[in-house]
């Protein structure tokens, strides 16, 4: 009889990590970027992105990897008898915001504190064009609710807009996910084809963001209502040589737009659908982190469970340091920015987990339980 699936997933703590590092490393990349025009810099830029080498700082598409994750992991809760709705929305929101508002917060007094001359990096780039160079207040309240479409006091808050947006229909993707479960993969099927046909037809003439990027949490979803069956599936024997194959398809799904680039030009059509594969890589890399004993074992290593541990915070906070690094130094400086500024930034996520995040949780945890409380009283 195959092992009960434990209560936590501690190798998913180490996926989260590993791809909040990625996210660090790719926004480091970005300063370097435009230093990378000719010559040699080029010829190793062009090697590093346009190869399998990018999945070490693929940033967009760790993203979807969060997104497949959120997928997951809210919606196990979600399954078991007695889950509190009314406690769930209070909980899920406080526990979102909270950080949100302390790194928007931490963001603008970074400027503040070290202003940023537009004249020290080079025009019309990331560091420029998504991040802030002056304390705007007006724009920080605006973003802290998470419903602009682009953000620059905080630029990685674009993902947690469409957090709040899965978070608050998670009823509909967990009704949708159980009425599918018996047919999840061609559900997943579905799901691929709606995000590749999302990325084909953006701005064609709509906005199709959504189709790309909700579709990846409800990959998480199925993923969730068949969790048991396919860890059990899973453990009944040795399977190397599948979950080896399962990395490298996932690997390759994953940043398929940027190491096929020597041959398909990723503004063409062909191009824009390799790029919605990314979220049937990152589903790949999950199913891998639950089924591989191997995996497993390297993912709940303690660098990344650490890692893992900080992952959001690390995710707030990073970018407002890089770029007031590269602001201070100037980004042809790219090289000591990314130096002192990954290390940095694990040092404040580890101080944002400790003294921001963790207390949220806590929070949190209380509003959802008078939440749940009030609304027993409601109804009784």
């Amino acid at each position: 009889m195959a092992a009960p699936r434990p209560a936590r997933l501690h190798a998913l703590d180490g996926v989260r990590g590993a791809a909040a590092l990625v996210v660090v490393l790719y926004h480091a990349s970005l300063i370097a970027r435009p230093f990378a025009d000719d010559g040699t810099a080029r010829l190793i830029w062009e090697t590093a992105t346009e190869s399998p080498l990018k999945l070490g700082f693929a940033g967009t598409e760790a993203v979807q990897v969060f997104f497949v994750l959120s997928g997951l992991v809210v919606t196990l809760p979600a399954l078991r008898a007695g889950f509190s709705w009314p406690g769930y929305f209070v909980s899920r929101l406080v526990r979102l915001y909270l950080p949100v508002w302390a790194a928007i917060l931490f963001a603008v007094l970074l400027v503040v504190a070290i202003p940023r001359d537009p004249s020290r990096v080079t025009p019309d780039v990331w560091i420029v064009n998504a991040n802030i160079t002056f304390p705007d207040w007006p724009l920080a309240f605006d973003e802290a609710t998470l419903m602009p479409v682009t953000y620059d006091t905080v630029n990685t808050l674009w993902s947690l807009r469409w957090e709040i947006v899965f978070s608050v229909l998670l009823p509909v993707f967990a009704a949708v996910a159980l009425l599918l479960r018996r047919w999840a993969w061609p559900a997943a099927v579905a799901c691929i084809a709606a995000m590749v046909a999302g990325r084909v037809l953006d701005e064609r003439p709509f906005d199709l963001d959504a189709l790309v990027y909700l579709p990846t949490f409800l990959l998480g979803c199925l993923i969730a209502v068949r969790l048991d069956e396919i860890t059990a599936w899973a453990r009944r024997r040795p399977r190397p040589i599948l979950w080896l194959a399962l990395f490298a398809a996932s690997w390759l799904l994953l940043i398929a737009s940027w190491w096929t680039r020597p041959l398909v030009p990723p503004s063409s059509t062909l191009g824009e659908a390799l790029w919605g594969l990314a979220g049937a890589g990152a589903a790949g890399l999950i199913l891998l982190a639950v089924c591989s004993p191997l995996a497993e074992r390297v993912l709940q290593t303690r660098p990344l469970r650490w890692l893992g541990d900080i992952s959001f915070s690390l995710y707030l906070v990073h970018a407002p340091i890089l770029a007031t690094l590269a602001f201070a130094w100037g980004d042809e400086n790219w090289a000591l920015v990314a130096l002192a500024g990954v290390p940095l930034s694990l040092a404040v996520g580890w101080l944002f987990h400790r003294g921001v995040e963790r207390p949220s949780h806590r929070a949190a945890r209380a509003a959802g339980r008078r939440a749940e409380r009030a609304f027993t009283r409601v109804t009784a």
